[in-house]
């Protein structure tokens, strides 16, 4: 059996063109990863590609929760993160399957919480000038902005604050109070990084090329910026007066 400490969840949806891709190009890096598939009830077949995976002889490696429909990125991850608590890894990570997250990085953001200390490293497209591939400039715009927006309203002085890149140190999961986290999209991202800097976890941003995916289509709509943004305002609000969980001695 290929044993590790880390486990590499992916939610999908409709990702055919990559999945199977993605799946190879982080079982080929040098360092083992686990992968845990989450996928919302893809009618194009994608959790198929996986289970035909698992029959070739990746079983022992590779996993897929399958859920029914749509029921966003935030509750992906939250059912992803119980899991890997369950199962026992001491390294969780976010990550897209569509390319635009390199899987080579996924040894640097490891490195950042296993050998340097920190409790949470972000994949950051901004914390080096702008390292974003492809993208159109409204989108790049509206991404940077987004992230500077939240820097000015909460204090929080993470330069990516959106990023979906993500490696925690099993103590942070284990800590915040996933079943409070209340948003599903963007807003996801940013307060379950900003609820971990509350508590008082060291987090690191790792710059990484942050690259438009090439095959499948993308799921941004306007309703998860419009959670972002008004849900900034609110995470403010609880940094005022919400009680946050103790740092674990």
């Amino acid at each position: 059996m290929n044993q590790s400490d880390s486990i590499v969840i992916i939610p999908t949806y409709n990702e055919k063109e990559n999945i199977e891709k993605i799946i190879k190009a982080v079982f080929q890096l040098p360092k083992c990863f686990h992968i845990l598939v989450i996928d919302d009830g893809s009618p194009d077949g994608t959790a198929d590609i996986v289970h035909r995976m698992m029959d070739d002889g990746l079983a022992d490696r590779l996993f897929i929760i399958e859920r029914a429909g749509k029921q966003g990125l935030g509750t992906a991850y939250i059912t992803g993160f119980k899991w890997a608590l369950e199962h026992g890894y001491d390294y969780v990570f976010e990550m897209d399957a569509d390319f635009s997250h390199d899987p080579n990085d996924l040894p640097r953001l490891y490195a950042a919480c296993s050998e340097e200390g920190y409790d949470l490293a972000i994949g950051s497209r901004y914390v080096s000038g702008v390292n974003v591939v492809n993208w159109p400039m409204g989108r790049v715009l509206m991404s940077y902005f987004a992230s500077l927006y939240v820097r000015v309203v909460t204090g929080f002085r993470i330069h990516d604050t959106t990023a979906g890149f993500k490696c925690y140190k099993r103590r942070v999961l284990e800590t915040i109070e996933l079943d409070k986290i209340r948003f599903k999209g963007y807003g996801f991202q940013i307060e379950m990084k900003f609820t971990a800097w509350k508590i008082g976890f060291r987090i690191k941003e790792v710059p990484v090329v942050f690259v438009n995916r090439r095959e499948g289509v993308s799921k941004m709509s306007g309703g998860i910026f419009s959670e972002a943004f008004f849900g900034v305002m609110r995470l403010r609000w609880d940094g005022w007066f919400r009680h946050y969980p103790p740092m674990p001695k």
